[in-house]
């Protein structure tokens, strides 16, 4: 069931160069099939959200290069409802003109900002705990309102996350100590055995009102320069004034610039299996595996004295690899990469170098 005062805000911009080659700043991540699902990832992530917030009530922020993507893979999302970043900025300046937009429309709105790559499995959790949040949101009359993230259970010391520090309690909406920094392993451990710490996934719930107010105090420079064109949003003037302004807000996470400021935040330990799919490993680590620990997505895999192998290919292609032990093959149309997976991260050093050597039309 939906409803007409909730809206989702699903941030598109990124290039995800940790994908490469499969992701590229022409096609990035969040418009393939990654999972061999038969959805891309941000079609997933738009029929997730839909099934709480009014199809109308979806707005997707991207960069002006991907509006045909968005057009052509989110048919049911109105052209008004895709903002278009004219430049590379962080997550607040337009997570407040998406929240002006909104207030605009509907002054009694509440609104999910979500990312469009991240993978979720169980999606009925996921949506009890987005319910929970818009009610306690658009229930909140506190003078400084109520911000919540999402934050999910940790199952291990990650430090690729950051982690959110809350109080005790039986509430289902806990108040928020501390935002920490990425850790090392130790201090990850400390975290998990203390039991109070969730990993910050970048989901975040809130009253269109609220996160508008934060604005106003803790980010009044942003705040003044884009209410000034309040009077174009959702208008025919509107794409002009963000060409015209959006690249001089200040270039700040929502994070930083108003969370770990704020004095109301809350968040919901959430216990639905996630990840952001931040590479290659990720995606290894969240798919079904074969009985020697392979997994195989879109190919037609022959599979010999292999194992721990993440083998990636476009639909149907025929691949045959033996004698492999944790390795990734991704193999695009124009490039195969095969690599150890204890290497992964050097997947953007690579990219670079074949930039440098091969041109920008492969990266």
């Amino acid at each position: 069931m939906t409803n007409k005062n909730y809206y989702a805000i699903i941030m598109a911009g990124g290039v995800g160069s940790r994908f490469w080659p499969l992701s590229k700043a022409s096609y990035p991540k969040q418009f393939h099939d990654i999972l061999g699902a038969g959805e891309t990832l941000i079609q997933r992530t738009f029929g997730r959200l839909s099934q709480t917030v009014p199809s109308d009530n979806v707005l997707v922020l991207t960069n002006e290069n991907y509006k045909g993507l968005v057009n052509e893979q989110l048919p049911k999302v109105k052209d008004e409802n895709i903002v278009l970043e004219p430049a590379m900025r962080n997550t607040a300046p337009c997570i407040l003109l998406a929240a002006l937009k909104i207030y605009k429309a509907n002054p009694d709105g509440v609104m999910i900002v979500a990312p469009s790559d991240h993978w979720i499995e169980d999606e009925q959790s996921f949506l009890t705990d987005l319910n929970t949040a818009f009610e306690a949101c658009a229930a909140d009359d506190s003078e400084e309102k109520l911000l919540v993230t999402l934050g999910i259970e940790p199952t291990f010391p990650h430090t690729g996350y950051g982690y959110i520090q809350y109080t005790a309690g039986d509430d289902a909406v806990k108040g928020v100590k501390a935002f920490k920094e990425k850790p090392d392993y130790e201090t990850a451990k400390q975290f998990l055995a203390e039991g109070n710490y969730s990993w910050n996934a970048g989901i975040f719930i809130w009253s269109a009102r609220a996160i508008i107010e934060a604005f106003e105090k803790y980010l009044p420079e942003m705040y003044a320069l884009f209410n000034s064109g309040f009077e174009a949003l959702n208008s025919d003037a509107e794409q002009q004034f963000i060409v015209d302004n959006y690249a001089k807000a200040e270039n700040i996470s929502i994070d930083y610039g108003i969370l770990e400021k704020s004095g109301h935040v809350g968040v919901i330990p959430a216990t639905f299996d996630w990840s952001d799919l931040g590479a290659w490993g990720a995606l290894y680590d969240n798919l079904e595996k074969d009985s020697e620990d392979n997994v195989v997505v879109n190919a037609k895999a022959v599979i010999r004295d292999s194992e721990g192998n993440l083998i990636r290919s476009e639909k149907g292609k025929v691949v045959v690899v033996e004698g492999l032990k944790d390795y990734i093959v991704v193999d695009s149309n124009e490039v195969l990469v095969i690599m150890p997976k204890a290497k992964e991260q050097d997947v953007k050093i690579i990219r670079a170098e074949v930039e440098k050597k091969f041109g920008s039309d492969l990266v």
